[in-house]
C-alpha cells in the first residue's frame, strides 16, 4: 500500500516538473497592443460589432481590419481612446455622446423571455408571463433585446447624467 502511494506521489511530481518545465519553454508571447485595445473595449461580447468577442475585435483592431467605431456599447469615448491608442484618425460626429441603456415599457412587455435569453451580460430579470426589467449596472446597451421582443417593448435610451448616474471622470496625467 505504502508503495503504490509512493510511486503515485513521484510520478505526479516528476510529471508536474515536466509539465512546468515545458510551460515556461514553449511559453507563446501574446500581442501586448491587442490587450490593451480588449481592455479598452466594455467586454459585454454582444457580438454587435460582427466579430464574437471583445477579444477577437481587439485582434482586428490590432491588424488594422476594422474601423475604431465598431463597438456601438462602447459609444464615442470607446472610439476616441481606441483611435488615440492606434494613432488613427476616426469620424465620431454620428456617434452619440451618451451611453443606451435597455429600458422595459411595462404596458408593452408580456413576459415571453426572450429579451432575457439573449442578455449577454444577464441584466434582463423577469419571469414568464411577468412584466420583466432591466439593472443599469449589468446591461452595456448593446440592443441584442431589442431585436428579439415581439412587441417592441423594449428602448434603448441615453443615459441623462444625474446624481445617480454622474461618475468622476479619470485624472489625465500631466506630460512631464
Amino acid at each position: 500500500m505504502i508503495l503504490a502511494i509512493g510511486s503515485v506521489t513521484l510520478l505526479g511530481v516528476v510529471l508536474g516538473l515536466v509539465l512546468g518545465y515545458a510551460a515556461q519553454k514553449l511559453r507563446v508571447e501574446g500581442d501586448p497592443l491587442v490587450d490593451e485595445l480588449a481592455a479598452l473595449l466594455p467586454a459585454s461580447n454582444c457580438g454587435q460589432c460582427g466579430f464574437a468577442g471583445c477579444r477577437q475585435a481587439a485582434e482586428a483592431l490590432a491588424r488594422h481590419e476594422a474601423p475604431v467605431t465598431l463597438c456601438p456599447p462602447g459609444g464615442k469615448a470607446v472610439a476616441q481612446k481606441l483611435a488615440e491608442r492606434l494613432g488613427v484618425s476616426a469620424d465620431l460626429s454620428g456617434m452619440s455622446d451618451r451611453p443606451k441603456l435597455a429600458d422595459v415599457r411595462e404596458e408593452l412587455c408580456i413576459g415571453c423571455t426572450k429579451c432575457a435569453k439573449v442578455c449577454p451580460t444577464d441584466a434582463i430579470l423577469g419571469a414568464p408571463k411577468m412584466i420583466h426589467y432591466v439593472l443599469s449596472d449589468a446591461c452595456t446597451g448593446c440592443g441584442a433585446c431589442i431585436d428579439v421582443c415581439p412587441t417592441e417593448a423594449l428602448l434603448l435610451e441615453e443615459v441623462v447624467p444625474s446624481i445617480r448616474t454622474w461618475v468622476w471622470p479619470k485624472p489625465v496625467a500631466e506630460a512631464a
